[in-house]
């Protein structure tokens, strides 16, 4: 603990506390002058001093209660134990005390410790404490690390100094953790703890205390440390040689950050939250300093905050592995494996064998080949890491400016194991950020959305990692067709160079797509790459959102869609090559994302590109052949499940052919062994599966032509808390309506409870029978949304087709959206034909497809007509509370 001497600290603010303990008011009217004031430095004062100000605020006030209730100066102590025993306290922090008594504790002494908790808690401190003797304290840690913990870091107020002394005489000589121990139970919470935040440090609103490289990871070090080493102080880890004087001012450089955003968080919280909530963000980042500017300032101290917890991150891992290696184990390892003159094999670990060993740059890529090289490899000695990371700081320019490690890099780069345990090694260690001055740029770049849930250096990382399971042959199964393509392409490295790039640019303004297209060709230059693979690796990074655009926000089933996707792909190299990218880029980004559905549309807009390439560079598509083979295999299900085949054509002749050529053969018969004995006073026929294992809910309906069914049938599904991903209205010859869509629950998964699905459907038939009106109940906004603000816009899509008008919407996403545009159409008597719905984290950008009532597209007034009554009623709506 870094200590300030006490009348230092009485000089900062001048507490006056009532003389009586019921003048409660007194007691409140102080705190709140203490916390205006801290408030108040919280401007310019060193945050040290601020926290360790605040215990000793508490202690101030602790000591005057206990005087005024006359508590007794022997066998009985007042302790502060845990954070508040480290002597440094933000605004919400708890309170933790310990009353430690000798022997039988009189009843009023009972009386007077409630009557002090009572008071504390009167004056809404949260306050936690336990009354126990030395014995209890020792038999609570032997059966609690929590309680072994928190007495570690204890610290007398006031009371019996003897009786105190005595604890930490039996804490120093029996504590019931051995080091080994106490060392496994930390780590053993430390990984429980990680696991809860999904190992990653880069959660959109983390928790300062607890996420990865938050401040529990840097106490962890020091807890494990002062038991061991049977100290208090944190500078005297630096005299046990457990932790180098630099990388103890590093911690403290880091602690600091965390201390000032949390207490700027709890300033501006005004409670007890250690979450960086997006509400938060905003005010958080202005008393911080970074300014008014919302988002932009959000940005810049998110991304100061992932370099801070990313250090923490490789510290905390450093120093509990030395901890291990070096006190735990000693000297107690194997015989070392020799590989060269530099380093050797230990325990599975790459180890140096000298401390000068990365005095040579080039050295340092070396180094991670000797990695890719050597399967039997699997991390980095602790010490090494401490060179390491010593080399890394003191590099004077990018390591890939140097022609022996581009060579090394090169041949990392092309190896198989390459982007496996090396390349994210490089990317734990910082190596990729010291190699390509452009991964510098990104290391900490967050966006302030709901769609990136990574920032951009670690989103890249994910989307490597990605492609280097395609290549490893027992993830074939998830991933059959990415598998299949990458396993055969003679150049993978160019997909895992277009991977680094895809997003390299962002944050530099621009177009990061074209930037990093330059980045791209201007390294593979640098590396010597021949032309035609820097040519495929910078249309990779520049078209590298073009499929998952197509597959997600266009109709694929249109062959002008596809038409002018295969125009721009050119070759089935692209294609391939694309295809990897995307599946791996959609996983990286969100891990909700991604789904069956969206698989299924880049499998099908993959397999039907594809076939346009491979007809001898023709872009025509043979429509027919599809719409054949669709019906052929329907009808081989439907025979074979005894349906008669001049039934199925007569019932066939009614529908279009537009039906055919959008709906599998599973489909087709499905629908039809529903419809063809179907009796008129039966309708609507309502249908929920999934009968093409898309991993989504298929809702069919069939009933006469409606004008409000669209609308009703989506107001229904908004009441079920349905979300619609997909929607295609299509119409019989003879006046009645096909329409399917494909759903999802709000929490992203498919619609499979037996009960659930008939209340869906008895809810829809309630509806579209008349028994009942459509809901009309609004659900207001998450919290998550609110602190978003989405400008609605509409724009009409060129098309060729002219009886049909297609527009974009992009909206903030909010419920009942699709419901709220149903209404409009329906005013507008404009008939809805196909529905693609995307949602980009806060943000709708959905695609729809219209008809006049006339069938007919729309004139260009009624389209500025139909742009202005969608845009006033998204703006104009409120949101209920």
């Amino acid at each position: 603990m870094r200590q300030h001497a006490a009348p230092e600290f009485a000089q900062l603010f001048s507490a006056h506390w009532p003389a009586s303990l019921t003048d409660l008011a007194g007691f409140k009217a102080q705190l709140k002058a203490y916390n205006d004031w801290s408030a108040e430095q919280f401007i310019s004062a060193d945050i040290d001093i601020l926290v360790q100000h605040r215990a000793y605020f508490f202690d101030q006030l602790l000591c005057h209660l206990w005087s005024q209730l006359q508590l007794p100066a022997g066998d009985l102590a007042l302790l502060a134990v845990g954070g508040y025993g480290r002597g440094t306290m933000h605004p919400w922090s708890d309170i933790d005390l310990l009353f430690l008594h000798e022997g039988y504790l009189s009843t009023p002494n009972v009386e007077k410790i409630s009557e002090l908790v009572t008071l504390l808690w009167d004056l809404r401190l949260d306050v936690g404490h336990s009354v126990r003797t030395v014995e209890q304290c020792m038999q609570g840690a032997d059966e609690d690390i929590s309680i072994a913990t928190t007495l570690i870091e204890n610290r007398l107020l006031c009371g019996d100094e003897q009786l105190t002394e005595r604890l930490q005489q039996r804490i120093n000589r029996d504590f019931p953790w051995s080091s080994r121990a106490f060392y496994q139970a930390k780590v053993d919470e430390q990984t429980s703890r990680h696991q809860r935040y999904h190992g990653t440090s880069y959660n959109l609103e983390p928790n300062i205390k607890s996420s990865p490289g938050g401040l529990r990871d840097i106490q962890t070090i020091g807890w494990i440390a002062k038991h061991h080493f049977r100290t208090k102080n944190d500078e005297s880890l630096v005299e046990y040689h457990y932790i180098s004087a630099d990388e103890f001012l590093e911690l403290q450089d880091c602690t600091s950050f965390l201390w000032r955003v949390r207490y700027a968080l709890h300033l501006e919280a005004d409670k007890a939250e250690d979450r960086l909530l997006f509400d938060y963000q905003p005010g958080v980042a202005m008393r911080l300093g970074y300014g008014r500017e919302g988002k932009s300032s959000v940005e810049q101290m998110m991304k100061d905050y992932f370099k801070v917890v990313l250090r923490v991150c490789e510290l905390n891992r450093m120093l509990l592995q030395f901890f291990e290696q070096a006190i735990l184990t000693g000297d107690t390892s194997p015989a070392p494996l020799v590989l060269d003159a530099d380093f050797v094999i230990l325990r599975g670990l790459i180890s140096a064998r000298h401390d000068d060993v990365f005095k040579q740059a080039q050295t340092i890529m070396r180094f991670f080949l000797l990695i890719t090289e050597r399967s039997d490899i699997k991390g980095i000695h602790s010490h090494t890491i401490r060179l390491l990371r010593n080399a890394r700081g003191q590099l004077q320019q990018p390591l890939s400016y140097d022609a022996d490690c581009r060579r090394y890099f090169n041949a990392i780069v092309k190896h198989p194991r390459g982007f496996g345990l090396p390349f994210a090694l490089m990317h734990q260690h910082g190596i990729m950020a010291q190699y390509l001055p452009q991964w510098q740029h990104i290391v900490g770049q967050m966006q302030f959305d709901l769609f990136h849930a990574y920032t951009v250096d670690e989103h890249t990382f994910r989307l490597i990692s990605n492609l280097y399971n395609f290549t490893l042959e027992e993830q074939s199964e998830r991933f059959p067709l990415c598998s299949e393509l990458v396993q055969s392409m003679t150049k993978p490295e160019l997909l895992f160079l277009a991977g680094i790039f895809h997003d390299i640019a962002k944050g530099r303004g621009g177009d990061h797509s074209e930037l990093g297209e330059v980045d791209a060709l201007h390294f593979c230059q640098q590396h010597d790459y021949p032309d035609d693979d820097a040519a495929l690796v910078g249309w990779l990074v520049r078209q590298h959102l073009l499929m998952s655009v197509t597959a997600q926000k266009r109709d694929i089933y249109d062959p002008e869609v596809l038409q002018k996707f295969a125009r721009e792909v050119k070759t089935m190299q692209r294609l391939q090559y694309l295809y990897c990218l995307t599946v791996a880029d959609i996983r990286a980004t969100n891990s909700n994302l991604w789904n069956n559905w969206k698989a299924t549309l880049l499998e099908e807009l993959y397999h039907a590109t594809a076939n346009i390439l491979q007809q001898e560079g023709s872009h025509s598509m043979d429509i027919r052949e599809r719409i054949n083979a669709n019906r052929a295999g329907a009808m081989g299900l439907l025979l074979s499940a005894g349906y008669a085949a001049n039934e199925v054509t007569q019932l066939w002749a009614r529908f279009t052919v537009d039906y055919f050529n959008r709906h599998t053969p599973e489909q087709i018969a499905w629908h039809t062994q529903h419809i063809v004995h179907l009796q008129e006073h039966q309708l609507p026929l309502i249908l929920i599966g999934d009968e093409n294992n898309h991993g989504t809910t298929e809702l069919f309906i069939y009933h006469h032509e409606e004008s409000h069914l669209f609308a009703n049938v989506a107001a229904v599904l908004d009441g079920e808390q349905l979300s619609i991903h997909d929607a295609q209205i299509l119409n019989t010859r003879d006046g009645y309506v096909m329409d399917t869509f494909v759903l999802l629950q709000t929490d992203g998964k498919p619609l499979v409870d037996p009960q659930r699905i008939e209340e869906v459907k008895q809810h829809l038939y309630d509806v579209l029978r008349k028994r009942r009106s459509p809901p009309s109940a609004k659900r207001h906004l998450s919290r998550r949304m609110r602190n978003f603000n989405v400008p609605t816009k509409v724009t009409f899509l060129a098309q060729k087709n002219k009886k049909r008008t297609t527009f974009e919407l992009v909206t903030l996403d909010r419920p009942g959206l699709i419901a709220m545009l149903a209404k409009v159409l329906q005013a507008q008597n404009v008939t809805l034909q196909a529905a693609k719905i995307t949602t980009i984290g806060e943000q709708a950008e959905d695609l729809f497809s219209v008809t006049s009532e006339h069938q007919q597209a729309l004139s260009e007034s009624q389209c500025e007509q139909l742009k202005k009554t969608i845009i006033d009623t998204l703006n104009d709506e409120p949101d209920p509370n």
